[in-house]
């Protein structure tokens, strides 16, 4: 089931770029409206999300693998179903969230922002960014910053079955982000109206909705 997470993921990530906009299209275009000469911006752009990258698929590997270690030790390998069908609630719950229904993924956020508090200082001694090569850590750091989508593709790295499942998974999740979080760097935020759209942000969510729906239906078939 990697090669359909992964995709999945991928989805998830290219569905979710208005939502991505809002919680890290900010930093990049305050990071790409510092920099002095246009054709300089992209290096920066793309170590900065080839960082933020990085740190999505190094929280993958860790919970996929921490779930697959816990699951073989305690002999409970079949409730990857059930892990799996809560998968599919964090996706439904998200395209709720995506189409302004239900906000609850907010209070999620809420309780990852302790952890950002401590992390979130780092961010002041990369800046200004002197060189491209400061911008991968700086990506580094935001690769943590509390986020809804980001938590919705990490309950699918935990069903992964290993580390490298479980990193692939969010490594397809980053893949997704990216197209929109290069072109908000390079456009700043001309982009963000459009991708904000109700109406895009209710198609979105529904497909979302149906993917979510076909995951939770396979989980249940295997749990009956």
């Amino acid at each position: 089931m990697t090669n359909v997470d992964f995709i999945g993921a991928l989805i998830i990530g290219l569905l979710g770029a208005g939502h991505c906009l809002g919680m890290c299209g900010g930093v990049a275009a305050a990071m790409s409206l510092g920099i002095p000469s246009q054709k300089a911006k992209w290096p920066y752009l793309l170590l900065y999300n080839l960082g933020r990258i990085s740190s999505y698929t190094l929280a993958g590997a860790m919970i996929g693998g921490a779930v697959a270690s816990l699951l073989a030790l305690s002999d409970l390998t079949q409730h990857l179903a059930v892990l799996r069908l809560f998968a599919a609630i964090m996706m439904l719950l998200l395209a709720a969230y995506m189409a302004q229904i239900w906000n609850g993924l907010s209070y999620i956020e809420r309780m990852g922002s302790k952890l950002w508090r401590f992390i979130s200082p780092l961010t002041s001694k990369l800046m200004p960014l002197r060189s491209p090569l400061y911008a991968y850590p700086f990506g580094l750091v935001w690769g943590w910053l509390p986020c809804g989508l980001v938590y919705s593709a990490l309950s699918w790295a935990a069903v992964a079955g290993s580390a490298s499942g479980g990193g692939l998974v969010m490594l397809g999740f980053g893949l997704g982000t990216l197209p929109a979080m290069l072109t908000v760097g390079a456009l700043a935020e001309r982009v963000k109206p459009i991708l904000n759209n109700h109406l895009l942000r209710l198609i979105c969510a529904t497909m979302l909705a149906l993917y979510g729906f076909y995951t939770a239906y396979s989980a249940l078939k295997l749990l009956i």
